[in-house]
């Protein structure tokens, strides 16, 4: 039987929303449509997608659409108020990550979520890696005994894969700019789904490399996921495009290295590391994600990042900015 494919809107053309357009193409389980308000940006995409129908704003798009479902992939500031309105429109949500850079209406929005039975997820790609969930399936299934402690560190030269981050919502903290709204929250997310919630924190950043910004590009965090230790590390300046993250448990100590797409564990000392590979590029982890949003709304599955845990993250993401301001540990709330 011919499987229908869902109406599919996408919010914004931009880098990222440009390739959630090709990528829910690639599932061959949708048939999409995209707004954005800039009319050259609109145009070229239009030529270059012509499998995708374009509209100049989200009103439009939603009255000639009527789509199932929507990806928001606009600055961070937006997304809550045009999440509230697809939401009263009953279209299932997959909003890009920070979830917002406030708490303005998310009680509104999850309200909205639960009266018209939505589902409503956050687009924390991490948790679309194979090798990253095949470490946590280790994990969060006891084969190490508890995790004790959590050490990330991550680093890549931001310039050479977002040329433009001086002209876009990168510049300013209020549209979800800098290092800790923009990737640190990628790291933080992972952190929470391998090992459980931040409690509270302190954070430590500082811009020191990034030319025509002012927002930090380097950020230091001590974090305490319950009884979990943890310690994030990130610049955008470095060289090297790498992440690690490594969880010490009682009986093991699994890590995940990103950069060479595989996991490794060891359970004894002076024993070798023990690895899995998995080869992935970005696009086929954005498909993943893009298939786990399909099958969720059509109740296969729930969301990879459920709105729940993207505002978990959401707290984390305001804690440390109010930790960078405050010098001092700060609760997450």
């Amino acid at each position: 039987m011919t499987q229908v494919k869902k109406k599919v809107l996408i919010i914004g053309v931009g880098s990222i929303g440009l390739r959630h357009l090709r990528c829910f193409h690639q599932t061959g389980r949708a048939d999409l449509a995209f707004c954005e308000i800039q009319p050259a940006l609109r145009d070229q995409v239009a030529r270059e997608y012509g499998f995708a129908r374009s509209y100049a704003d989200l009103e439009a798009a939603l009255n000639a659409e009527h789509p199932d479902a929507a990806i928001i992939a606009t600055p961070a500031h937006l997304h809550v108020p045009q999440a509230v309105r697809l939401a009263e429109a009953g279209v299932h949500l997959l909003i890009e990550k920070p979830l917002s850079t406030t708490l303005d209406r998310i009680d509104e929005l999850r309200q909205l979520v639960r009266e018209k039975n939505l589902v409503a997820a956050v687009a924390y790609v991490y948790r679309a890696i194979p090798v990253l969930a095949a470490m946590r399936t280790a994990i969060v299934e006891g084969r190490f005994g508890p995790p004790l402690q959590i050490i990330v560190v991550a680093g890549q030269h931001f310039p050479t894969y977002r040329p433009a981050y001086r002209e876009i919502y990168y510049r300013d903290r209020a549209t979800g700019g800098g290092a800790i709204q923009d990737a640190l929250t990628h790291l933080f997310n992972a952190g929470e789904w391998l090992v459980g919630p931040i409690e509270r924190l302190v954070v430590d950043a500082a811009h020191l490399a990034l030319e025509g910004v002012e927002v930090e590009d380097t950020v230091h965090a001590i974090t305490r996921h319950g009884g979990v230790l943890g310690f994030y590390s990130l610049n955008q300046h470095q060289a090297p495009n790498e992440i690690t993250i490594t969880v010490v448990c009682r009986q093991g100590t699994a890590r995940f290295e990103g950069h060479l797409t595989r996991w490794r564990w060891m359970t004894k000392p002076e024993e070798p590391w023990c690895e899995e590979h998995m080869p992935y590029d970005r696009d086929e982890l954005f498909i993943r994600q893009a298939n786990a949003f399909l099958d969720a709304i059509e109740g296969f599955a729930p969301p990879l990042c459920s709105l729940e845990e993207g505002l978990q993250t959401l707290r984390v993401n305001l804690a440390a900015l109010r930790s960078t301001e405050q010098k001092t540990w700060v609760q997450v709330m």
